[in-house]
């Protein structure tokens, strides 16, 4: 576990500020890659998570915040955003996209904005959490939160 914040995490705190959100970032004893290993450490539902997943949609990446209660149906989504092909993106993809590695994938503070989808069921939790940018890292938000600050759009995804 690191004792500081580690330097993505800094720079999406930063950005986090800058936006206003109201929640801070929390590092983890563990790392939570899945969903699960989060909510379990937080002692929250499993659906409260905000999985950060991007996606190869055409080539362009697009975010999905998902409740981790779900699976993403690639074909609706691909639906939702007019694409033609939309998989899960390599390591390598979400890195250049995003600037953070996978595992610790935050909402916000990538290079450039990336298309965003927030699942609407995590509107059904008044807290969410959502990675910090370093898979040691998270944050609480709010769907609505999650909603302003990314510029998503809000769908149906599973």
């Amino acid at each position: 576990m690191p004792e500081k914040l580690p330097a993505n995490a800094v720079h999406v705190a930063d950005v986090l500020r800058g936006l206003g959100a109201t929640g801070e970032i929390v590092i983890l004893p563990e790392t939570a890659p899945t969903a699960a290993t989060a909510a379990a450490q937080l002692g929250c539902e499993v659906g409260a998570i905000a999985n950060s997943l991007i996606f190869d949609a055409d080539g362009a990446p697009l975010l999905v915040l998902t409740s981790g209660a779900h699976r993403v149906n690639v074909e609706l989504i691909a639906s939702i955003v007019g694409a033609r092909k939309v998989r899960r993106a390599s390591p390598e993809f979400v890195r250049e996209a995003t600037g953070q590695p996978i595992g610790g994938v935050a909402p916000v503070g990538h290079p450039a904005p990336v298309r965003t989808l927030v699942d609407t069921w995590l509107g059904k939790h008044e807290v969410v959490w959502a990675a910090g940018g370093h898979p040691h890292t998270v944050f609480p938000t709010s769907f609505d939160e999650l909603v302003r600050m990314t510029g998503g759009t809000p769908a149906d995804v599973e």
